[in-house]
């Protein structure tokens, strides 16, 4: 705690002891830069079964996300990024934000909030102290205007505000006052307007749509991903077929001995060949390794996001495989290829034409009528936060909510473990 707070805020509601991580129901919405790389998070929490905050708890909102905060960490979180909090005027007036870090914590001003004295006050305090100031879903004429003395960004609603007004507030408060961070940019046509307009940071879902590509021919290394995921999608694996497609591409014989080699197995001498790699790992695993190297190889140039994306929703599939029905469909191959449009900036069609697939995970990836759609659903509402449409399909699924609930905590958790092995190779 920092120096000169007075008394220690209290976190925890009706002094209950705070639950483990396998009870915590956390989603973080991606801040991207013009360069479309992570900035930070939006984190958004709920703490319970039964708590879901509405727009009427507010305040046990913005004390819960503090509290998870503290517990489950800003580092595991935001993979050391920086973290928007959600702040309500009991949070701000409180101090409540000065337990977390100052070099990750960026207070997100909701609209709500009356620019009033102790506001104000506690604004100053948290600028003295080395924290980010962000005003949330800041309107054109917005009654807030005291606060952007205080504030490094300004958040915008693509989706409540006019191309005129959003000029006029760039004009008025960017780039030498405020940065300026377009929200709710669900399309590329729009992210591509909002940066054309000024715009330096952007937070929605338009990185996740890729661009039709013009060209006729996917290019070489696109190529070469969609090849290894055809090679597994066989009924039986043809050993030789894995190893000369890995060998094509440099990066994937790296990748691979690095994985081998790392701290996850523990062989007896270090593994020098593909042929040697692939002898070790039994088939799953093969079939396992590649997929996951296609997906990260497939996203190096991509937002990490992406990536770190398509490995929570192949893992939190994964481990609900036992629990829910799923005939012959590969869950993890289903999560993974979820985002892999994305990631290639191809068709999902186009990629489909490629892969042999069985007819659930195809239909559903398509968009169309499939068993395994509930579950495709609950992953995308556990990822957005959108807690009340989990918790139905839960229910619809026969699944117990704090096992989903740690289900998709260790998936984030192995995400960002394999993620970083990625990286660092």
């Amino acid at each position: 705690m920092k120096s000169g707070m007075g008394s220690s805020p209290q976190l925890s509601v009706d002094n209950k002891p705070a639950p483990g991580p396998g009870s915590r129901f956390v989603a973080r919405q991606p801040i991207l830069t013009r360069e479309e790389q992570v900035f930070g998070y939006e984190l958004l929490f709920r703490d319970g079964v039964e708590n879901y905050f509405r727009a009427t708890d507010m305040e046990a909102a913005a004390r819960s996300t503090l509290d998870s905060s503290l517990l489950l960490g800003l580092d595991v979180l935001c993979d050391g990024r920086r973290a928007f909090l959600n702040c309500t005027r009991e949070v701000l007036v409180k101090d409540y934000l000065l337990l977390l870090p100052s070099n990750q914590t960026v207070a997100e001003i909701l609209e709500s909030v009356e620019a009033d004295d102790q506001v104000l006050a506690a604004c100053q305090r948290l600028k003295e102290s080395g924290y980010m100031i962000a005003l949330d879903d800041f309107a054109f004429d917005d009654p807030r205007g005291r606060l952007t003395d205080f504030a490094d960004i300004i958040k915008v609603d693509v989706r409540r505000t006019t191309a005129e007004q959003r000029a006029a507030m760039v004009k008025q408060y960017g780039p030498w006052r405020c940065r300026m961070l377009a929200e709710k940019v669900e399309t590329r046509q729009e992210f591509l307007e909002a940066r054309n307009a000024g715009f330096l940071y952007f937070q929605g879902y338009f990185f996740r749509k890729p661009e039709v590509v013009s060209t006729k021919e996917i290019p070489v290394n696109q190529m070469t991903y969609l090849r290894m995921l055809q090679a597994v999608a066989k009924p039986e694996l043809d050993h030789k077929e894995i190893e000369n497609v890995i060998k094509s591409e440099a990066a994937l014989c790296y990748r691979l001995l690095r994985y081998m080699n790392s701290a996850a197995f523990s062989f007896a001498t270090e593994i020098h060949s593909v042929r040697h790699a692939l002898s070790l790992l039994g088939e799953r695993e093969v079939r396992r390794w590649v997929r996951l190297i296609a997906m990260i190889g497939a996203g190096k140039d991509k937002s990490s996001e992406l990536v770190v994306s398509a490995l929570v929703r192949a893992r939190f599939c994964e481990l609900l495989a036992p629990h829910v029905p799923h005939g012959e469909s590969d869950l993890f191959l289903m999560g993974l290829l979820s985002v892999m449009d994305a990631l290639l900036e191809l068709p999902m069609a186009k990629i489909l034409e490629r892969i042999p697939l069985d007819h659930e995970t195809k239909a559903v990836l398509s968009g169309g009528a499939s068993q395994l759609r509930p579950l495709y659903q609950l992953m995308l509402a556990k990822e957005s936060g959108e807690w009340q449409q989990a918790a139905e399909l839960e229910k619809q699924l026969h699944l117990n909510e704090a096992e989903v609930a740690q289900a998709y905590w260790n998936a984030m958790q192995w995400a960002r473990e394999m993620n970083g092995g990625g990286q660092a190779a």
